[in-house]
């Protein structure tokens, strides 16, 4: 059926677009969004979208165009001042920032929590050496926390929380961030150091060892169990793909758990499609209520 106006075929189109990058850049989550219901996975894509347009232009494409680094800067500017705009207008001739702002006007992302995001871009086009611990942990809320925090206003949109229940679900979202985050520092190891010089574990400027690599392990492993202690309390669809996500970034972790740190820097670790489709067959099953004799 054709949108109603001019405003809302552009705004479908917007969305079309957004939800394309999810499936492009990201194979876990992907399959993750697709146990959600569709207004919320629509709202998700919307989010990715902006978040994966950002992360590239520093880690990647920008530079491969040809553009230098203050270039690269203005980019990252311009695309933040744009999303501001559309937050206040609901509009914007960047597809990607326009389906971005609907969602987040919809459910309530604000300033608090893109600006952070920006931030931690941004600190990708300093050079880094190795980041302190409080630039980590500030890194570490801008780049994950917040987008955590995204995806859960969008999953409890519509949804009656009491205040206690939502700051507890506010605490497992970030914590879920933060252990992609972290495990997304472990996998991209090589990549971060060799191709972007980047370092941003503390106390690694001399290299990840093994021990540096168990203590980052241990805190995802805390950080899941956090974030699955509260994944009940979520609405049934949202619940499902989140414990979906968990579950495939905690295979993640034993796999990065029993690889070496000097194996990190050649090889990235990954699951297998096959084990994907068993981890999600078991979120699935414990989704089914019990058969009652």
């Amino acid at each position: 059926m054709r949108p109603s106006s001019s405003l809302a075929l552009y705004s479908e189109t917007a969305h079309t677009a957004a939800a394309q990058v999810i499936g492009a850049y990201s194979t876990s989550f992907s399959l993750a969004t697709r146990l959600l219901p569709p207004r919320t996975r629509a709202m998700i894509e919307d989010v990715y979208a902006l978040v994966r347009v950002a992360d590239e232009v520093v880690d990647g494409p920008a530079h491969e165009a040809g553009l230098a680094h203050t270039e690269c800067r203005s980019t990252l500017d311009a695309l933040e001042a744009e999303t501001y705009a559309a937050l206040r207008n609901g509009f914007s001739a960047n597809i990607v920032v326009h389906a971005f702002a609907l969602t987040a006007r919809t459910v309530g992302i604000d300033e608090t929590l893109v600006g952070p995001f920006f931030a931690s871009m941004r600190r990708d086009l300093e050079p880094v050496v190795t980041l302190g611990d409080d630039e980590y942990r500030t890194y570490v809320h801008g780049s994950a926390e917040v987008v955590g925090l995204m995806c859960l206003r969008a999953f409890l949109y519509g949804s009656s929380v009491a205040p206690a229940e939502r700051e507890r679900l506010a605490e497992g979202a970030r914590r879920l961030g933060a252990a992609f985050q972290k495990i997304n520092f472990l996998r991209d190891l090589g990549d971060d150091e060799g191709r972007l010089g980047r370092s941003y574990l503390p106390g690694t400027a001399d290299g990840l060892d093994d021990e540096h690599k168990a203590a980052i392990v241990a805190e995802v492993d805390a950080d899941l169990a956090a974030a699955r202690a509260v994944i009940p309390l979520l609405p049934a669809g949202p619940r499902r793909a989140t414990a979906l996500a968990a579950g495939l970034f905690a295979e993640l972790n034993e796999r990065l758990r029993h690889t070496p740190a000097v194996r990190l820097r050649t090889h990235r670790v990954s699951v297998p499609a096959a084990v994907k489709l068993r981890i999600l067959a078991t979120v699935l099953a414990a989704a089914q209520p019990a058969v009652r004799g």
